[in-house]
């Protein structure tokens, strides 16, 4: 019987000792996910206080806690319409101790806005779900002459620049929604740019800005205090919380947009670890006070499967990309 040539005989060993490196470098990372977590989770909230994000990030934050066995810190991280603290998670670890919120305008508006993003939400991110979703209201200081849409575009036909609108930053949902209706509707508006909701709502309050189309969560408070009035929404239909406020869309502008939110880790997150944030928040969601606190704010809980809310954020990127890019929007 012929010898094995020296070649045949060392490629067994070549395989198996290629085996044994990987298995050496993959223990470690195993462990580390086996034992996650075992010290607080640092959870970003890329936008002040008391706006989407801060809102959900909290709500999540506070029912995770138990049962992930750790804290869930809630960070705001402000600046650049979103983009500081999106660069931030995206350049966190991908250990699972630093989670993000992301959103329609993080995730998806920013793509189409910005040329040198310093983030991709695609190749930087996991997805570990999406929450809830809301429609923008757009809502008008409650002096302002014009009591409807239509009425604020007749005005603003006639007289081009002289209503202001309010944002929470230039490139955020809420300039997005309005420079979209703005355009589409052939009117020429002035922006107004906050670093966040509640400094926008302290000049509507004061009748030192006009328009503002915020996201309905936070605005829904505002309009049924009587504070502001509601003259529209985002979404193509009315929405259930008030049902007498016409959409965009049937002012003959074909505006049709809803803000979603999830909850994000950095890209190389261990698989295991996204499975255990993936049970919690699931269990979070599908919890009875969770959906009616969302609801109660005009959100409605996400019911997607993991497949297809990935689905829907890599559709909403290439959607709203082209969209901007036709209505020539850019971020400052």
């Amino acid at each position: 019987m012929n010898e094995p040539t020296s070649g045949a005989r060392i490629l067994p060993r070549v395989l198996g000792a290629i085996i044994l490196a990987s298995a050496a470098l993959a223990t470690p990372q195993l462990a580390a996910a086996q034992a996650w977590p075992n010290r607080p989770i640092t959870l970003i909230a890329p936008n002040p206080a008391g706006g989407g994000f801060d809102t959900v990030a909290r709500v999540l934050a506070d029912r995770m806690r138990p049962l992930l066995g750790q804290a869930v810190i809630v960070e705001n991280r402000t600046g650049a319409g979103t983009r500081v603290g999106t660069q931030a998670a995206a350049k966190a670890a991908p250990d699972g101790y630093t989670l993000m919120i992301g959103a329609l305008s993080n995730m998806a508006l920013n793509p189409g806005l910005y040329a040198n993003l310093p983030y991709d939400p695609i190749k930087d991110f996991r997805l570990v779900g999406i929450a809830v979703t809301w429609s923008y209201t757009l809502v008008a200081r409650k002096d302002l002459p014009q009591n409807s849409l239509k009425e604020v575009i007749a005005f603003a036909k006639a007289n081009p620049d002289k209503l202001t609108y309010a944002s929470a930053g230039n490139g955020s949902g809420q300039h997005v929604a309005m420079a979209a209706t703005e355009k589409l509707s052939g009117v020429k508006l002035t922006h107004v740019p906050y670093r966040g909701a509640q400094d926008a709502y302290q000049d509507i309050l004061g009748g030192r800005v006009d328009l503002f189309f915020d996201i309905s969560s936070t605005a829904k408070a505002q309009v049924e205090g009587g504070l502001v009035k509601a003259l529209a929404v985002s979404s193509k239909e009315r929405q259930p919380f008030h049902p007498d406020v016409p959409s965009v869309y049937e002012t003959g502008a074909p505006l049709d947009m809803e803000s979603w939110f999830g909850l994000f880790a950095a890209a190389g997150t261990p698989e295991p670890i996204l499975e255990k944030l993936r049970a919690a928040m699931a269990e979070v969601m599908a919890s009875r006070d969770v959906q009616e606190l969302f609801a109660k704010t005009g959100g409605v809980v996400s019911k997607l499967s993991s497949a297809q809310a990935e689905e829907k954020v890599r559709s909403d990127i290439e959607r709203w990309t082209r969209l901007l890019q036709e209505i020539g929007l850019k971020g400052e």
